[in-house]
């Protein structure tokens, strides 16, 4: 694993680092990044970025993982980022280098992840002449940004490194990005670093109206059947015994969203699993009844919504809380909008909150959930994949950081493992990134490593990454992997199916490699199971082996996901299949 190997206490560190010294923009850049708290970057050089990698040689106390693609290097800081709350830190080279990290930005983009992403980009005296590696990386991320910064004076490279953490950890969280000139890199200057920051324009609400807050309990407090749908911000504004706390006082029935799993307890009778295409009936069905509904910290995805006119039709009033006011009415009509940090709205909110009316609808809800639980048909001659993510949440307690990559499995995951804690779950959900599951596990892993983590990955996904490999071997980052391949890119099959009457068109992915020699091939150990008692025995063979290991479960090529809703259908319009 990737380890400091200073000895030095924080405070020599700090005091060192802030010394006024002259030094180079490279320079700046790594005591800046040490004086945010950054233990670990992830990255790949390049020309434009080697006065950089030239600085970190011999500086004990700057930890670097080199991946082996860019993209990988993004998804591994993004997982660190989701998984600690911290800002992931990665570094790429100008032109292919930083457009390499394009993908990850916009993931992290779309699931508020904060982010600060640091290419390096030509001399600032041939930027505009199509210069060799050249790419206008910060044109090309501005939609996909919440900042972006090009630095063409290297005296204003701390102020600017200080402001990126700031964006990016503030408000709705995101990527920032950082683009430096390989002169300025190499241009010196006095190092002085700011203990604030100041930026004309950018103040997010973060203590919410009072009067707003009032509102919704007076709502709670009329309602007989409300609902609560809380989103990832829960999550990120570590919110989670806030939220709990308000359910306690209101005696509200949750559902959590992809991004929100975790957020919310699993285990607590009052959660109704996941919501929208493939959530639970139970949850559907209590969001189209409900007389009342409050959104936290989640934005009313279509994926969640499906038909938005036919969502929540019984909804007297919807309430929505979140930090970024230009979610709120975006996609569902908001009656009570509460503009603010998740984690202060909830503490404001649980000083008066009183329990509405909900008795009788908690008991029919919770009947609902009892009468119709996720289901599949367990096999005893085919490997379902259902039942490796039950066997993997048996074992593991519930207790493992679990990322995935994106497909059937991720929803399987979703479904058949249980998270009873925050940032306990990642995954891509606004952008669906496939290459996604693997490397933010190992980001994930750094940043955690005393925790197991699991990545749970498709045939198609695993091979967008494998390469990432190499680095789990190298520096003995102990992630267990796990491929569940039906040698298909399996939710394309099931849509080809149900909606496209089985015209199946270029999804066989038999010419896939064999998993295990590909671990072995990069020094992990590799193992394969096809049925329960081998994936029994090489799951806990995995879980009993130090360091990083693949588990390749061979299972049935056409199963599905259900509960599903098609597009174009309202949540309640639920296909069970074969359980129907």
């Amino acid at each position: 694993m990737i380890v400091q190997t200073t000895q030095k206490s924080k405070e020599q560190l700090r005091e060192e680092l802030l010394k006024p010294d002259v030094i180079t923009g490279s320079e700046m850049l790594l005591r800046s990044l040490l004086l945010e708290g950054v233990d670990c970057v992830f990255g790949y050089p390049g020309g434009a970025v080697l006065y950089i990698y030239d600085a970190m040689h011999g500086n004990p106390d700057f930890n670097h993982l080199l991946t082996r693609h860019e993209q990988g290097a993004i998804h591994a800081a993004d997982g660190y980022a989701r998984s600690t709350g911290k800002v992931g830190v990665c570094i790429a080279t100008s032109g292919p280098g930083a457009t390499n990290l394009v993908t990850g930005i916009a993931t992290a983009y779309m699931d508020s992840v904060p982010l600060v992403v640091i290419t390096g980009n030509v001399a600032t005296t041939v930027i505009g002449t199509d210069a060799f590696q050249e790419a206008d990386i910060t044109g090309i991320t501005m939609p996909i940004t919440k900042h972006s910064y090009l630095v063409r004076d290297v005296k204003d490279l701390p102020r600017i490194i200080k402001e990126a953490f700031h964006i990016a950890s503030t408000g709705r969280k995101g990527p920032v990005l950082i683009d430096i000139p390989k002169d300025v890199s190499n241009a010196a200057a006095p190092f002085s670093y700011p203990d604030k920051v100041d930026i004309r324009g950018y103040h997010p609400t973060v203590q919410p109206n009072k009067l707003q807050v009032d509102r919704m309990l007076e709502a709670i407090a009329a309602s007989e059947r409300p609902m609560i749908i809380a989103g990832g911000g829960v999550v990120y504004a570590n919110a989670a015994e806030e939220l709990m706390e308000f359910v306690r006082k209101t005696r509200i029935p949750v559902t959590t969203t992809l991004l929100g799993l975790g957020g919310f307890p699993s285990a607590d009778d009052l959660w109704l699993g996941m919501p929208g295409m493939h959530g639970t009936y139970a949850a559907n069905m209590a969001l189209q009844n409900c007389d009342l509904l409050i959104g936290i910290g989640a934005r009313f995805d279509d994926r969640v919504t499906m038909k938005v006119d036919g969502f929540a039709p019984k909804a007297k009033k919807i309430v929505h809380i979140d930090v970024d006011p230009a979610e709120i009415g975006k996609i569902v009509e908001t009656a009570i909008p509460v503009v603010g940090d998740i984690k202060a709205v909830l503490q404001l909110a649980n000083q008066k909150a009183k329990a509405a009316k909900s008795e009788s609808w908690i008991a029919e809800v919770i009947e609902l959930k009892r009468n119709n639980p996720l289901k599949y048909n367990d096999s005893e001659t085919e490997l379902k994949p259902q039942y490796v993510v039950e066997m993997i949440h048996e074992t593991t307690k519930g207790d493992a950081i679990v990322t995935t990559d994106v497909g059937q499995h991720q929803m399987w995951a979703a479904q058949f493992y249980k998270f009873n804690k925050p940032r306990s779950w990642i995954t891509s959900g606004g952008l669906g990134t496939m290459g996604f599951g693997f490397p933010s596990a190992i980001g994930a892993q750094v940043a955690n490593p005393d925790r197991l983590v699991v990545s749970i990955n498709g045939d198609g996904g695993m091979q967008m990454c494998s390469q990432e490999l190499a680095i789990c071997a190298i520096n003995k980052i102990p992630v267990k992997i796990v491929v569940i391949n039906n040698q298909v890119l399996g939710m394309v099959r099931q849509w080809q199916e149900i909606i496209y009457d089985n015209r199946y068109s270029h999804i066989d992915l038999a010419g896939s490699p064999d998993f295990v020699k590909l671990a072995e091939a990069y020094g992990v150990k590799g193992l394969r199971a096809t049925n329960k008692e081998e994936a029994r025995r090489a799951w806990q063979e995995a879980l009993d082996t130090p360091g990083p290991v693949l588990v390749e479960f061979v299972v049935r090529k056409h199963e599905n996901v259900f509960p599903m809703v098609t597009q174009g259908s309202t949540i309640d319009q639920m296909i069970l299949g074969d359980s129907e």
